[in-house]
C-alpha cells in the first residue's frame, strides 16, 4: 500500500459500521469522513489512499449511485461474511450505452468475473476493469432479488411499520437509483453480483455457493469511461438463507488514473485489449 494521507476521524466515530458520524470539522472535506481508515488494512493493499475521493459504509439491503469519472476506481469491501453487491453501469456520456453481460462473457470466454476481466458495454468498450480481487469469482448470471421472491422468502416488512429495517429488494433499489438519472424499468440491465458465486453444472442448472465471501474480502473496479454506477446490498436471489440478514459493505473511491499501456487487464485477453482501446479512443 502506498503511503497514506491521515484524515482525522471524529472521536465519536468508534464504530463506523454502525454509528453515523457527526458533521466533519472545517479542516475535513465536507461530508467525506475517512471511513476507509477503519476497513480491514490488508484489504487496502495497492490503494493509493492519498488519492482517496470518498468512502462509505452501506448497510445491508441499502442502495446508492454515483457518477464516476474515467481513471477512478471503487474498491468494495465485504465487512461481513456472505455479502452481496449488485452493480449496474451506464455511460455518463450517453446513457443508451450500458453494461452488456452477454457480450462481456462471450468475448472473454467466461461465466464469472475476477481480476483481469473487463465489463464491456454494448458498444464494445470497456466500462470497468477488475483490477484487484481476493475471491476470483463474482457472479454475472444470477440476476436480482425482486419483491415477489423477497416476500416469499423473508416475509413483507414495509417502511410504514419497520422504517429503515424494511425489506427492499435489489431490483427496487436499483430502479430507485437509475431513476435519479432519467432511466426507467426498461433500462435496468443484468447486474454483476460482487462477492457471490453461481456455478453451472453439466445439465445447465445454477448452484449458489454458500459462504463464498468472508469478512475482509475485496474487489476493485477501475472505471475506463465516465460511468453512472448504481449498487444494491440486498441479498443474492439464490441465497438459501430464509432470514432477512443482508450484510454491510464498505466502499472506497480513489483516483487511480486510466489503464496504462502495460495494464494487466489489457494483457489478459486480446478482446480486453480491444475493448480498452475502444474506450481510450473515445477520450482522445
Amino acid at each position: 500500500m502506498s503511503p497514506t494521507t491521515s484524515y482525522p476521524v471524529p472521536e465519536t466515530l468508534t464504530d463506523p459500521l454502525s454509528v453515523i458520524p457527526s458533521n466533519p470539522p472545517a479542516a475535513m472535506p465536507v461530508d467525506a469522513p475517512a471511513l476507509w481508515q477503519r476497513f480491514p488494512q490488508a484489504a487496502l493493499a495497492g490503494v493509493h489512499t492519498g488519492h482517496a475521493m470518498w468512502s462509505e459504509v452501506m448497510p445491508g439491503g441499502s442502495h446508492w449511485s454515483w457518477r464516476m469519472p474515467r481513471g477512478s476506481a471503487i474498491r468494495f469491501f465485504a465487512l461481513e461474511a456472505g455479502a452481496n453487491v449488485s452493480v449496474v453501469m451506464y455511460s455518463a456520456l450517453e446513457k443508451l450505452e450500458r453494461y452488456n453481460m452477454p457480450d462481456s462473457l462471450k468475448a472473454q470466454h467466461t461465466a464469472h468475473y475476477g481480476k483481469g476481466h473487463v465489463l464491456m458495454s454494448d458498444m464494445g468498450r470497456s466500462m470497468a476493469s477488475v483490477t484487484a480481487d481476493s475471491l476470483g469469482w463474482h457472479d454475472p448470471l444470477g440476476a436480482l432479488l425482486d419483491n415477489e421472491l423477497m416476500n416469499a422468502k423473508y416475509g413483507e416488512r414495509r417502511y410504514e411499520q419497520a422504517r429503515n429495517a424494511m425489506h427492499r429488494s435489489g431490483k427496487d433499489g436499483l430502479l430507485i437509483e437509475i431513476g435519479k438519472y432519467g432511466l426507467t424499468k426498461r433500462d435496468l440491465v443484468a447486474p454483476v453480483n460482487l462477492f457471490s458465486k453461481v456455478s453451472v453444472d453439466e445439465q445447465g442448472r445454477f448452484h449458489f455457493a454458500k459462504d463464498h465471501s468472508r469478512a475482509g474480502d475485496f474487489v476493485e473496479l477501475r472505471f475506463d469511461m465516465d460511468v453512472i454506477v448504481a449498487v444494491s446490498s440486498a441479498p443474492h436471489p439464490m441465497d438459501p438463507a430464509t432470514e432477512w440478514a443482508p450484510k454491510k459493505v464498505g466502499l472506497l473511491a480513489w483516483r487511480c488514473g486510466p489503464a496504462p499501456a502495460n495494464d494487466a487487464c489489457r494483457a489478459f485477453r486480446p478482446e480486453n485489449a480491444r475493448a480498452l482501446h475502444n474506450s481510450d479512443v473515445l477520450y482522445l
